[in-house]
């Protein structure tokens, strides 16, 4: 595989590692970091001897989501923001085809991207601590690069349009109760706890695992190809509102945002 300068890539056995590692952003996504991302998936596709995925992130949080002071510089971009909404629908795309499970190792905090790049793998094991959630709405953003596909087909779309519009956040132990994720372990047992998922796994006639997953995301995909092209759309015209350049600035300044609706 190629090198990547903000994800850390490992390789043993059979087991492909791609761990987010800009732990001094809490593993938020820069454009650099958003680039990389919808890249590696395809990037992993070709990779010899491959029998499963796991991605995590390096330090104390899976991912913060979009980095504030960048999705800031972002406002009104017309250069950048067609490419980066491009790069969302190929992320979310490369990760449905992908042929070889993931695990989502959330090690920490995932939230916005964050808890897209998560939520579309294919088993989801959290810290117990960690807070998951879409705040895409709180920085005056549509949940269009992945979250409006996938919260619906986990946990219907009542509660769906409950934390995309009010950009929440829950413990994993309440995302694990709703169906969310599918499992919710203490600290000390969450690599034991992935490890023994990813042999399980691996245990088993890979032919099968694989075309088991194929025949699964054959749902997801049905949903992606109904909702991201509307759902990057409508988050590309909130990149051009009054209120994502007031939102960004009240969240960096630390004071109550003061909303117009423009």
């Amino acid at each position: 595989m190629q090198t990547y300068r903000n994800l850390m890539i490992e390789k043993q056995d059979r087991i492909l590692t791609i761990k987010l590692n800009r732990p001094d952003i809490l593993n938020a996504v820069t454009g650099d970091v958003h680039t990389e991302l919808a890249q590696v998936f395809a990037d992993a596709q070709t990779e010899p001897g491959v029998d499963l995925i796991i991605l995590t992130g390096e330090g104390k949080a899976f991912s913060a989501g979009g980095n504030i002071s960048w999705i800031k510089t972002q406002y009104k971009n017309s250069d950048y923001t067609p490419g980066m909404l491009r790069e969302a629908r190929k992320l979310v795309h490369d990760l449905l085809d992908l042929d070889v499970p993931i695990i989502a190792a959330v090690n920490g905090d995932a939230t916005g991207l964050g808890a897209t790049l998560a939520l579309f793998c294919d088993v989801i094991i959290a810290v117990d601590s960690a807070r998951i959630g879409d705040p895409h709405v709180k920085v005056g953003l549509v949940a269009g690069d992945g979250g409006a596909v996938i919260w619906p087909l986990l946990v219907g779309p009542a509660r769906a349009k409950e934390y995309l519009m009010t950009g929440n956040l829950m413990r994993a132990t309440e995302a694990e109760r709703i169906g969310l994720i599918n499992y919710a372990v203490p600290a000390e047992e969450f690599w034991p706890a992935v490890n023994k998922m990813a042999q399980t796994i691996l245990g088993n006639p890979q032919r099968a695992v694989r075309w088991s997953k194929r025949a699964v995301n054959k749902h997801v995909l049905a949903a992606t190809n109904l909702v991201l092209d509307y759902s990057l759309s409508l988050e590309g015209h909130s990149m051009m509102s009054e209120d994502l350049l007031e939102a960004a600035s009240a969240f960096l300044e630390k004071r109550a945002p003061k909303y117009t609706g423009r």
